[in-house]
């Protein structure tokens, strides 16, 4: 599972055997989150959450917002341009 980026420590990740909507996982510190891209012109929506504080999870979208682009060009190069 490739680490995509880091924010706050945390690792973004995407499953090269994942399925769609776009989306990444977020994990650090015993907790896991799970945010739709909505590529290619957002906003991320929180899909799943495990275990983070609803803080945390306001600063995660907004850093997920900021690499948004990045985020759904890293999704198609692993996916393919279908995805």
């Amino acid at each position: 599972m490739p680490t995509v980026l880091r924010i706050f420590g945390l690792r973004v990740v995407i499953y090269p055997n994942d399925h769609r909507p776009a989306h990444v996982h977020v994990q650090g510190n015993g907790c896991e989150a799970v945010f739709d891209l909505h590529c290619p012109g957002g906003p991320s929506e929180l899909r799943e959450n495990y275990g983070f504080p609803k803080k945390d999870l306001i600063r995660i979208a907004g850093a997920l917002a900021t690499e948004l682009d990045q985020l759904c060009a890293i999704w198609r190069e692993i996916h393919g341009p279908r995805y």
